[in-house]
């Protein structure tokens, strides 16, 4: 997530001119405070999909009782623990409320995945089971969180609605990486856990801002020296036809390669072919991957990268 952020502050500010390096530090600040409210917004998801259940079996209720049937609600997805257990979660209650974070412009998400929520095979296994322990509950919810909104247009769509009306930023492409922290939390909590069971933080430790930031220094300090050594080995290719997310990425991954000693050459290679895989077209990482192990074996046979020792 680091690195994408910093490849993806450093596009838009390739994109406009009129940026500094300055306003570019404090976008990439910015970036990451909205993904960590992504994340929260993504955990409360789960007392806004709560309360509409609970609106529906209202109605069923109010409906049932104007007709006299004889109807008895199944309160378990509504009586859920773990959602009870988030909605109470001091951490979450005071980050949505100082952000802001309501999902009034994304309700058609809450709307969408209610109705295939009722309609799923594992909905229907919960609700008829026999019993229900603390671990079935959680269980409903990675499922809902992994099988429905994961990989979801709707979800995408509601975010990218969000994203306008909250002033924040790549929501919707951060979605899915995001989901994943979303289901790490919910694995960590416990029957026992109370309202100040803690979250997840922004960062694994507090050298990653420090990291991406110098990072997004270099690359840009580095840029025609970068541009250089990328079109010195594109061997037939154009240099204005290379897309230019391409060309973003292998920029950053050469600060990253040159400048930062401390980084293993194989773990900044595999983190931005992965990058590209992700963000780019279907075979720039093949590309992106060639370009850079030719670079660093012209860098290998100057002696100027000790890194590039490990290049066969």
């Amino acid at each position: 997530m680091v690195r994408t952020r910093v490849v993806q502050t450093l596009f838009a500010y390739y994109q406009d001119k009129d940026k500094t390096v300055t306003t570019a530090r404090k976008e990439l600040t910015k970036s990451f405070a909205d993904t960590y409210d992504l994340y929260f917004v993504l955990l409360a998801f789960a007392n806004e999909l709560t309360a509409y259940a609970q609106q529906q079996m209202e109605e069923q209720i109010g409906r049932a009782r104007a007709t006299h049937s004889n109807w008895t609600p199944n309160r378990r997805f509504v009586q859920n623990r773990l959602a009870q257990q988030l909605f109470e979660n001091r951490a979450l209650r005071k980050r949505v409320e100082e952000q802001r974070l309501s999902w009034d412009s994304g309700m058609t998400a809450v709307i969408d995945t209610y109705k295939r929520l009722v309609e799923s095979d594992f909905y229907r296994a919960y609700m008829e089971a026999e019993n229900c322990t603390y671990e079935d509950d959680k269980r409903v919810w990675r499922l809902i969180y992994q099988n429905l909104l994961a990989n979801n247009d709707g979800l995408s769509d509601a975010l990218d609605e969000m994203e306008v009306t909250l002033d924040k930023a790549n929501w919707s492409i951060d979605a899915d990486i995001v989901l994943s922290y979303v289901i790490k939390t919910i694995k960590r909590f416990k029957s026992d856990s109370t309202p100040d069971e803690p979250l997840l933080e922004m960062f694994d430790n507090e050298d990653e801002l420090q990291f991406a930031t110098t990072l997004l220094t270099k690359a840009i300090d580095g840029h025609e020296q970068f541009e250089q050594l990328i079109n010195s080995h594109l061997k037939g290719w154009e240099a204005d036809r290379i897309a230019y997310m391409d060309r973003i990425i292998l920029e950053t991954a050469l600060a990253e390669i040159l400048e930062f000693e401390d980084i293993a050459l194989t773990v900044s290679m595999n983190e931005y072919i992965e990058l590209a895989k992700s963000y780019s077209g279907d075979k720039s990482y093949m590309f992106i991957n060639g370009i850079l192990t030719e670079i660093l074996r012209e860098l290998k046979n100057s002696g100027t990268c000790f890194k590039a020792l490990a290049v066969k």
